[in-house]
């Protein structure tokens, strides 16, 4: 049977970008991933979608593909160039590389983004280095024994380099050499998170090793991000301090959000512990961003503070208890 064009498998036109590209790929494996879609053919679709991807993804492969199709050039699998980072979101409450940039293609970041605190390591199972299924055991044993050594590693970024990426630089001492290393932290990466830097430190007798950091994120004083208990961890949480006349009266008060200040309108009556949601003014994960919720809380004026005109006009404005007195089940 000849094989499919590798633009038909990914859904996309031969003069598709390298970003129409990357999307299409990773919607399918999304789709297909045999711990996501349990038919019977998922296993292949995936390999198939995958060595689609790593020929066109790759320019140099892609032309090469373009010029001679299945028959030409140095095959649809095959190693890059130099070192280069990749990321796994798993660990934390929840859960982002070639040449020094993020590789939000690696099997690894596509998947633990969706099914965070799997872990890191080698095979499917632990969502890591993506492999081909089949090739029997040979095959196998063979890539078990070149697989590079790991070095493990922790870093701690601050919560806004989290949310919005950056680079961190790290000095490293391996094997009694100094080396620092340019790390590209992808956007809204979670606590826990692992990050791969490919052949950044010397396992001896010419071979390089991979470097897996884990990642711890610093606080923020004002934010907290969501991740448990169903809550979407690209979600954003605040505390919002309303006095008693805001709170009962309602209003409009000034938020901070990552970006700036806006207005948000409190309804009357609004009880402590009430969830004001800012849509959009969360955190940019992947294709998606999260809200932001401020969480009321009624802060009293200290009763030390008033005068006994003050008293008698909070005392009359109370109303009746609002508990429920003799009837108040035990």
């Amino acid at each position: 049977m000849p094989k499919r064009d590798l633009y038909d498998i990914l859904g996309v036109a031969r003069t598709a970008s390298a970003d129409e590209i990357k999307a299409a790929y990773r919607k399918l494996a999304r789709k297909y991933h045999p711990d996501v879609n349990k038919a019977g053919d998922a296993p292949e679709k995936f390999k198939e979608v995958q060595d689609a991807y790593d020929t066109l993804s790759d320019a140099e492969k892609r032309r090469e593909y373009d010029q001679f199709g299945h028959t030409g050039g140095r095959g649809s699998r095959g190693g890059g160039g130099g070192p280069h980072y990749t990321w796994s979101g798993g660990g934390g409450r929840g859960g982002a590389a070639g040449g020094g940039e993020v590789d939000m293609e690696d099997l690894s970041s596509v998947f633990e983004t969706f099914f965070g605190g799997r872990g890191g390591g080698a095979g499917m199972g632990g969502f890591g280095r993506a492999e081909p299924f089949g090739g029997g055991k040979r095959q196998k044993a063979s890539r078990r024994e070149a697989a590079p050594q790991e070095v493990q590693h922790e870093i701690t970024i601050n919560f806004m380099t989290a949310v919005r990426g950056g680079t961190e630089t790290l000095r490293l001492e391996t094997g009694g050499q100094v080396r620092t290393i340019d790390v590209t932290i992808p956007k809204g990466v979670r606590e826990g998170a692992r990050l791969r830097v490919k052949g950044a430190v010397s396992a001896g007798s010419g071979r390089q090793a991979d470097l897996i950091l884990t990642v711890h994120v610093g606080r923020h004083p004002l934010f907290t991000r969501g991740g448990a208990d169903g809550e979407s961890s690209a979600d954003l949480y605040l505390t919002l301090p309303l006095t008693i006349a805001e709170a009962t009266l309602g209003g409009v008060v000034s938020v901070p959000t990552l970006d700036k200040p806006v207005d948000l309108t409190v309804p009357s009556a609004t009880p402590s512990g009430a969830k004001l949601r800012l849509r959009g003014k969360g955190i940019e994960e992947g294709t998606t961003t999260g809200d932001l919720y401020a969480v009321v809380k009624i802060v009293p004026p200290d009763g030390r503070q008033l005068t006994e005109q003050d008293r008698a006009v909070l005392t009359r404005i109370a109303g009746p208890s609002v508990r429920p007195g003799s009837e108040w089940p035990v």
